[in-house]
Parts: structure tokens; C-alpha cells; sequence
């Protein structure tokens, strides 16, 4: 499976890296997409620095099997860029397995997937998710259809588990 991971600049270096890893160690292609390529991003805490591997004009939802929204300050920031926004819409409306921890559900806001659907995140977020309709619980992991959301990185070993069961049952 060819996993989209959408990434700026102050991602949480956890919700990344432990993602990822698990991801490519269960045999999947992860592969981080931003705006810029050529801008280095650096991660909220500690001295991770990325850069991506593809810029968002060079890719289309249609290259990908599943999207991955770590958290951070990194959804806010990439959710002002349109194409970046609807990438992420048509995922989520395609009905393509979709991970977002922490804050990464606001890129789901802002894309318009979240009514009516039941997600958790970071207590900030979880507000957010609330006044757009969202069913929010304060769990260490939400799986709704195609959705899997967590709170925080201390979730990330459900929220791992979750997202690879949820990708085992798609057809390859």
C-alpha cells in the first residue's frame, strides 16, 4: 500500500517517525508531501529535521492507497494551502484509510470531512471537532469507517495498531 503522509513545517516528531516506521516495517511505501520541497521542516521537539518527497502540485490522490496526518503544529500551517486541503478532502471522500493524530484532525476540519463522523484528538482540537459536527471522544484511539484518529503520542502504539489493522483489510 502507498501511504501519503502530509507534513509541514513544526510536525511532532513522534507522530511521524513511529507511523512511518511501522508502516514500512509492515512492507508499505510511505511518502512525505508538502508544499515546498526544498524547505527543510523541522519537528516541534527535539532536533528531527525532513524534507519532503514530493511537492503537493506533483502528486494526485489517485497515486496513493491511504493518507497519514501527524500532529504538531505542522496540520494548521499546511491546511492554509488548497491543494493541500482538497488532496485531502478527496482522500477522505474516496473512502481511503486515513490516520491523524493530535492535532493533524485539523486538516480534516478544514477539508469538510469531519460532520457526523465520530474522531478524537488533542483537547484543543477536540473543541474544534465538536463545533463542526463531529461525534468526539476522549479515547486513545477512534476508528470510524475509514478514519483513525488519537489524541497524543503517549496513543501512538493503538493508533499504530489501529491504522495497520485498518489497511490489512483493504484490497491490494
Amino acid at each position: 500500500m502507498r501511504v501519503a503522509c502530509l507534513i509541514g513545517d513544526f510536525f511532532e516528531a513522534s507522530e511521524f517517525q513511529v507511523p512511518r516506521e511501522g508502516f514500512q516495517a509492515a512492507g508499505h511505501d510511505v511518502v512525505t508531501i508538502g508544499a515546498d520541497p526544498e524547505v527543510e521542516l523541522h519537528a516541534v521537539h527535539g532536533p528531527m529535521t525532513w524534507h519532503v518527497e514530493a511537492s503537493i502540485d506533483s502528486v494526485s490522490p489517485d497515486d496513493f492507497d491511504a493518507l497519514l496526518i501527524p500532529g504538531g503544529y505542522s496540520p494548521d500551517k499546511i491546511r492554509s494551502n488548497d491543494a493541500i486541503v482538497a488532496f485531502t478532502k478527496s482522500m477522505v471522500e474516496a473512502g481511503k484509510p486515513t490516520f491523524s493524530i493530535c492535532h493533524g484532525p485539523w486538516l480534516l476540519i478544514t477539508a469538510d470531512v469531519v460532520a457526523g463522523r465520530h474522531l478524537t484528538a488533542c483537547k484543543q482540537v477536540r473543541s474544534d471537532l465538536g463545533m463542526v459536527g463531529a461525534i468526539v471522544s476522549d479515547e486513545e484511539v477512534v476508528v470510524d469507517r475509514n478514519l483513525v484518529t488519537s489524541r497524543k503520542p503517549d496513543d501512538l502504539p493503538a493508533f499504530l495498531r489501529e491504522s495497520l489493522k485498518l489497511m490489512a483489510t483493504v484490497p491490494a
